[in-house]
């Protein structure tokens, strides 16, 4: 398959019934114009039954399968029916080296691969209101809220438009690059994040959180939601403000919004940041899998492997 507009009907469809963003085609085409250049496209589908979004690409004498959406999702797979799709996949010839990066527990065995890492993902189980959820955690962690909320009172908070999407965003990136300077996997693709705010927006999916002191943005928060599921991918803050916590605290104004407006369950998405685990509930990981096909791909897996352990 050559173009991802063959299987867009259905995979809008099939991506519906689920709560992942970073399973919707609109994701998928995004990645792809914007990193698709020199890759093969091995999409596999069934109507009405699954989709299975592979690429293929050379990294000198190997052949890589890969989920498309690898490297900026934080979570890659199937679509649809997970039988179906892991038989089409068993179907799949020509490469040295399936790798399925950041996929939800339980893929490993139906693709016939194994677990080669396993990455943090928490999450927070939303119910109830904003005080039930404060009242079940600590009572350190509670004053700590309350006290770096009240020292912002006078902040105000607000979500990017139609009319301030281009300047919101600005704002993201440069705070965020305050804050981590130099080459980042988020920045370094800042034209691909532009691309997909901007669907996002148009289908209802985009939270671009700002928070404000005396009118100058002083923390920005990236997030989509999708299904009843908010999912906060990045945000950005002030480093001369570090003192008055204004990450925390916006960080805990989306989840409060997130609860307000009837979300189930909010996603912290991968990494294992302590700051995560002081609002998290639970986490239930990730998985990288990884299945070679014969020496040159059992060779290209242990020198991932090497890689990774040297850096």
């Amino acid at each position: 398959m050559s173009d991802l507009a063959a299987v867009e009907d259905d995979w809008r469809e099939l991506a519906g019934r689920g709560r992942n963003v970073f399973a919707t085609w609109e994701w998928a085409d995004a990645w792809w114009r914007h990193f698709g250049r020199g890759r093969e496209l091995r999409v596999r589908h069934e109507a009405g039954s699954y989709v299975l979004p592979l690429y293929l690409e050379r990294q000198g004498p190997f052949r890589l399968l890969r989920f498309i959406g690898s490297g900026h999702s934080d979570e890659v797979g199937p679509i649809g029916d997970a039988s179906l799709a892991s038989a089409a996949f068993a179907e799949e010839r020509g490469f040295h080296l399936f790798l399925g990066d950041e996929m939800a527990p339980g893929w490993a065995e139906p693709l016939g691969a194994r677990v080669v890492e396993r990455t943090s993902s928490p999450v927070i189980e939303l119910s109830g209101s904003w005080d039930d959820y404060l009242g079940a955690r600590s009572s350190n962690f509670r004053g700590q809220v309350r006290s770096a909320e009240r020292r912002l009172e006078n902040a105000s908070y607000r979500l990017a438009t139609g009319d301030t999407l281009g300047a919101d965003l600005d704002t993201l990136f440069r705070l965020h690059r305050a804050r981590w300077p130099g080459s980042h996997w988020f920045s370094d693709a800042e034209a691909f994040h532009r691309d997909f705010a901007a669907i996002a927006l148009e289908r209802g999916w985009l939270r671009l959180w700002m928070l404000e002191l005396a009118g100058k943005p002083a923390a920005a928060w990236l997030g989509y939601r999708f299904n009843g599921v908010e999912s906060y991918y990045q945000a950005g803050r002030d480093p001369a403000l570090q003192r008055e916590r204004v990450g925390f605290v916006l960080l805990a104004h989306t989840i409060r919004e997130a609860i307000q407006d009837g979300m189930s369950e909010y996603r912290l998405l991968r990494g294992d940041e302590s700051f995560k685990y002081r609002f998290a509930t639970s986490d239930p990981g990730l998985e990288t899998l990884a299945r070679p096909n014969g020496a040159l791909g059992r060779l290209a897996l242990a020198l991932r492997a090497v890689r990774r352990r040297a850096s």
